[in-house]
């Protein structure tokens, strides 16, 4: 819970210096210094300091959710059809619902519909910040439910990333990438996996991935994915909890302030923060967020157990339902790498952040303010 929470807090802290920067007298460096390209010519990689975290840093943070989503199907949550089965319920319909009423607000520009995939994703870290600060009295199944939700949530946007953002595909270097994968398992199967080996391998696999024309941080879940996740004879511990131990600290000290800072600064002076609400996507985005996030879960979970020999977990109150589907409209991180993959056009871009960075705020404090009066209930 204590990592949980500075992890949220990092984030946000790292988005309001990134909005106060973007909109001081220091703007002006400050995308300057997003569009400074850095070069590794025997790579062939000419990508600005944005796409470098966003493509690359990000694939780390990609990593990780790979091996939590893992973990889930193995081991945890995931991994009992009839525990599982409520809450993928409850993530798909918070998918499609977010989607459907996005598009419906946006239908007609065919520019806006681009970004159809931005209101699907929950931001993992922000969401259990938020209920680890202010449901810790509460009981342990809402974090399950939740994370279950997130992390199918997070597959649903990985595979949209992969399917629908990527460039038009290299089949040599996709090709390539599928070789480098299969090595890299055959490691781990063989028990072969040095780190001085397994990590030329993973960066092999990351540049032959975005090569290929496929997001180059769909690598980071794909390399998660082939780590096994079930301690060898002998040992305590799986690779994967090695692995997750290792890398967890760099996602979250290092790469997620570093693309909260990157990918929230948007320059909102005069009327931006006004235009970008109100604007079509801009509205779009949070009324998808924060009212189709709370309808899809929310309705889903209440008609599939209406409806199904399916039940929701005798410990969990509706209440709590309506303060996880709440807490699921916190798009953030993923939102935000999918609007960069959306828009090229600087207004459409500064409009769909703002709808993002609004949205999760507003989703945060409806959240808190129903947690906090769910654990004054639960303390009378």
């Amino acid at each position: 819970m204590k990592d949980e929470t500075f992890a949220g807090a990092l984030l946000m802290i790292s988005a309001v210096i990134a909005i106060i920067v973007a909109n001081s007298s220091q703007s002006s460096w400050y995308f300057d210094l997003l569009s400074t390209k850095f070069e590794i010519p025997f790579l062939a990689l000419n990508l600005t300091i944005a796409h470098w975290v966003s493509d690359g840093l990000l694939a780390i943070f990609f990593f990780i959710a790979g091996l939590e989503l893992k973990h889930e199907l193995v081991h945890g949550s995931l991994s009992e059809k009839s525990r599982a089965i409520v809450p993928v319920v409850a993530a798909l319909a918070g998918m499609a619902i977010p989607v459907l009423i996005f598009a419906t607000l946006v239908r007609g520009d065919s520019q806006a519909l681009q970004g159809w995939a931005i209101p699907m994703a929950t931001d993992i870290a922000f969401a259990l910040a938020i209920l680890a600060i202010a449901g810790r009295k509460l009981p342990t199944e809402i974090r399950a439910f939740l994370l279950t939700v997130a992390v199918v949530d997070d597959l649903g946007a990985i595979s949209i990333i992969a399917i629908f953002y990527s460039e038009k595909f290299n089949f040599t270097y996709l090709a390539l990438t599928l070789i480098v994968l299969f090595f890299f398992w055959l490691l781990h199967r063989i028990n072969k996996a040095h780190i001085l080996i397994a990590l030329p391998l993973a960066l092999v696999a990351w540049w032959a991935m975005y090569k290929s024309g496929v997001h180059a941080t769909v690598a980071g879940v794909a390399l998660a994915l082939l780590v096994p996740n079930k301690p060898r004879a002998g040992a305590d511990i799986s690779t994967a909890e090695r692995c997750e131990a290792k890398v967890h600290p760099i996602s979250v000290l290092l790469v997620i302030p570093l693309f909260a800072f990157v990918a929230a600064g948007v320059d909102v002076r005069g009327s931006g923060i006004i235009q970008g609400i109100t604007s079509p996507i801009g509205s779009a985005i949070i009324l998808a967020l924060v009212i189709g996030k709370f309808l899809g879960i929310f309705g889903a979970t209440y008609l599939f157990t209406r409806f199904t020999r399916a039940s929701l977990n005798e410990n969990l109150r509706w209440s709590d339902v309506s303060a996880i589907a709440l807490l699921a409209g916190i798009g953030f991180t993923v939102s935000l790498l999918i609007v960069e993959l959306s828009y090229e056009e600087s207004q459409l871009l500064a409009d769909a952040k703002v709808g993002v960075l609004a949205a999760s705020v507003a989703s945060s404090l409806l959240a808190v303010l129903l947690l906090r009066i769910q654990t004054r209930k639960t303390l009378t």
